[in-house]
């Protein structure tokens, strides 16, 4: 079993700019390929879950979406970024085009696109993190041992279990798991819950039940 790193795209990987489908309107957020190198060489696979209602709504197709997928992909790995997956999700309650007007559980907070990526990828989620900058992005958290990070949070959200909320983007996150390493190869065991469960470990500021 493996662990993992699930991203969201737009808002979390590429500035959104509302259906973005063309290379000249994607633009890379400040620090988020350094922050995927780096999470990457901390021994995550990094798995992208997107979804993509523009498809349905009839304003992009989805050779429009995997050209620019694939083209994001060459961008990554000219910097030394190796991302294991790309699953999305092309539906809509509304959809204009009927072939994608559905309910869905591939759509998040939807939470069947990362089930299928743990069977596929052999994810371990108890070793596992999830970033997005929407709560929706998060959902597969509340019901798994997985971490959330909820990014470029400007402002305080609504506590959930297991989520941290971060002002900055994913090379805050690579901070913070770098710190989690650090610890844990010299051997630093933090502070366990109040409950008394001996051997779970909460980082300074963040845990299951902590705030931000």
């Amino acid at each position: 079993m493996k662990k993992a790193a699930f991203l969201d795209r737009d808002g979390t990987i590429n500035a959104d700019r509302g259906y973005v489908y063309r290379k000249e309107d994607f633009m890379f957020l400040p620090g988020a390929v350094d922050g995927m190198r780096r999470i990457e060489k901390l021994g995550y696979r990094l798995i992208i879950i997107t979804n993509q209602s523009g498809i349905g709504r009839g304003y992009y197709t989805e050779s429009d979406y995997k050209k620019l997928e694939e083209w994001m992909l060459r961008q990554l790995k000219a910097q030394e970024v190796s991302v294991t997956a790309v699953y999305y999700c092309p539906h809509h309650p509304r959809a204009a085009i009927q072939t994608y007007a559905r309910i869905c559980n591939c759509r998040k907070p939807g939470t069947g696109l990362f089930e299928q990526a743990v069977r596929e990828h052999h994810v371990d989620m108890s070793q596992s993190v999830v970033i997005g900058d929407k709560m929706r992005d998060l959902a597969i958290c509340a019901g798994t041992s997985a971490k959330g990070f909820l990014i470029y949070c400007g402002q305080q959200q609504k506590r959930a279990d297991g989520i941290r909320q971060l002002k900055g983007g994913l090379a805050e996150v690579a901070d913070i798991l770098e710190t989690y390493e650090d610890m844990d190869e010299s051997g630093y065991q933090g502070k366990t819950r109040a409950s008394g469960q001996a051997g779970e470990v909460c980082l300074p500021g963040y845990g299951r039940g902590s705030g931000p």
